[in-house]
């Protein structure tokens, strides 16, 4: 990082109009293309910039934005309306040229401001905040709106099973990324808290519960206990009636039935604290269906009754919804909830949203057994630490084998749950997959923060680096060097992209390409070695490998993953 100790930078420059929706001072490249959108708005006048800006879109590969002339509709030929555009074209301090192909209009940005600008504003934005917490890729678009995040919501008094980790990870994400955006947000964990299963445990606590098993892993044990109990009543009816008892006491408000589910529930809660802070998950209430009692219901009840959208059908009382054709099955418990509470007017009914996606399939240890995170964390931690030794020499280097295998195993089972296809899409769990350096895996994008993060003990004869605007970015004349600073200027569309669309895969094929960009540019780039007379081009490529290293590290944190410094 650079010495400067100031606010963020501010990159729009004054001359250029504002925009609603944009934020120059935290994505540069809105700078751009409003730049861009003036450009063609001096061609057309008939095109105000607000009309053209939507119209400026990331370019294929050696273009870094195009426009279609025909998405504007101004009659005649799209292809004419380019050339006209083109030729016009004046190069300025944000856009050195442009070029018509059909009825497009190519534009290159100019390269010094681009380098300067972006590098710039990494910097002060993750180094020179106000509150000294990274904030580049953040916008305020979300800025005095509230959302509520309910996810993962596992049955107290069992495990932590992998059916719940999709859930759990994918909620993490969305709470990250809210916030990135600007909104208020309060993470809900909606426990299974209430039911006869309690009167089950209770039973089984009687006969097969220990206080020291307890206190030592209250989960563990107590789904121990489930399961000897519901074993003993396949054969044993009473156990069942037993059970049945019980929760009637709760249900009635028995204060020594309560007492006890209340300590079974807040030993499962500490434990599940423990799991979350693994995968870097917190919550900020912990809800659950005891919070909804008989009288609540009731209250629901008859607000359907009273307005008329309660029918008999088969004895049971039923709200009919098939006209409102709700959808594919599995979004259909939520829709028809949703719709429900539309029908019975509550204003904030229309805000609600799920927020679907696709199961992992084929979860299990080697051996075909358990579905718990703990078995499956620590069988992944295993082959984790066969495939560190068998490279000898870094495995004896490494201070913490174990602990660095484990701490690896518990981030990369967080990356395996993002597809390129979306969360939507099931995918199938692969073990050598999960494990592997190589690919778009996540111990690859661990390994690329790693070597990023040792530049600087590499390098120490550089630092301190000088004042941001004392670094020569110009010296950063290499297409690599270009390549990865536009990759890094993209990262506030990316955060803003994903919670648009509620989706995480956009944040990981960023990473992922960040990742191979920064792998290109070892070779090409090199810091350490150069000639004496070299050393500010050694300077401004170490700055650019530290702005890499904390973008890849803020997209890595969104997807609440912890980046490694040492492996």
């Amino acid at each position: 990082m650079s010495t400067e100790a100031s606010v963020p930078v501010q990159t729009a420059n004054s001359s250029l109009p504002q925009v609603a929706g944009t934020e120059p001072s935290r994505a540069v490249l809105d700078a751009f293309r409003i730049a861009i959108a003036v450009q063609i708005h001096r061609a057309l006048p008939q095109l105000s910039v607000e009309q053209v800006y939507p119209g400026v879109l990331y370019g294929v590969k050696g273009v870094d934005f195009t426009v279609a002339m025909a998405r504007f509709r101004l009659g005649g030929k799209p292809d004419e309306w380019a050339k006209k555009v083109a030729d016009s074209f004046q190069a300025d301090e944000y856009v050195e040229a442009a070029t018509q192909m059909n009825g497009f209009v190519n534009f290159k940005l100019n390269t010094k401001s681009l380098m300067s600008q972006v590098l710039k504003q990494v910097d002060a934005l993750t180094n020179h905040t106000e509150d000294k917490t990274p904030q580049y890729g953040s916008n305020s678009s979300g800025a005095g709106k509230n959302i509520i995040i309910e996810y993962s919501s596992p049955n107290i008094a069992k495990q932590f099973h992998v059916g719940n980790l999709r859930s759990t990870i994918i909620g993490g994400f969305l709470t990250n990324v809210y916030k990135a955006n600007g909104w208020s947000v309060t993470g809900m964990n909606y426990l299974g808290d209430w039911g006869k299963q309690f009167g089950m445990i209770a039973v089984g606590f009687e006969k097969y519960g220990s206080e020291e098993a307890l206190a030592r892993d209250a989960i563990k044990h107590l789904y121990d206990v489930y399961v000897k109990i519901n074993a003993d009543a396949t054969t044993d009816e009473s156990v069942h009636d037993a059970a049945r008892a019980y929760f009637k006491r709760m249900e009635d408000g028995d204060e020594s039935a309560l007492q006890n589910w209340r300590r079974w529930r807040d030993l499962s809660i500490e434990k599940y604290k423990e799991e979350y802070a693994r995968l870097n998950i917190a919550f900020d209430v912990y809800s659950g269906e005891s919070q909804v009692g008989a009288d609540t219901i009731k209250v629901a009840v008859d607000r359907l009754k009273e307005m008329g959208l309660v029918s008999e059908s088969k004895g049971a009382q039923v709200i009919d919804l098939e006209k409102f054709k709700l959808g594919k099955a599995q979004d259909l418990h939520c829709a028809q909830f949703f719709k429900t509470l539309e029908l019975m007017e509550y204003p904030w009914a229309k805000s609600l949203e799920h927020v679907n996606f696709g199961m992992v399939l084929g979860m299990s240890t080697r051996k075909g057994t358990a579905v718990f995170l703990d078995d499956v964390i620590r069988e992944a931690a295993s082959i984790m630490k066969e495939k560190m030794m068998s490279n000898e020499e870094k495995y004896n280097a490494i201070e913490d084998p174990e602990g660095v295998s484990r701490r690896l195993v518990y981030r990369l089972s967080k990356f395996r749950t993002w597809r390129p296809s979306g969360a939507i899409n099931n995918y199938s769990f692969n073990w050598s997959r999960m494990t592997s350096f190589e690919g778009d895996t996540g111990p690859y994008l661990q390994y690329a923060h790693v070597r990023l993060s040792s530049i600087s003990r590499k390098n120490p004869e550089l630092l301190p680096l000088p004042a941001a605007d004392k670094i020569q970015t110009d010296l950063l004349t290499e297409p690599h060097a270009r390549e990865m600073v536009f990759i890094l200027a993209s990262y506030p569309d990316v955060v803003r992209v994903a919670c648009e669309k509620n989706e995480p895969s956009g944040v990981v094929t960023f990473a992922m390409k960040l990742s191979h960009a920064i792998s290109s540019a070892w070779d090409p780039l090199p810091v350490k070695g150069l000639a004496a007379d070299q050393i500010e081009v050694a300077r401004a490529r170490l700055w650019l490998f530290l702005c890499a290293r904390d973008v890849l590290g803020a997209a890595m944190r969104l997807l609440s993953i912890r980046p490694l410094e040492r492996m």
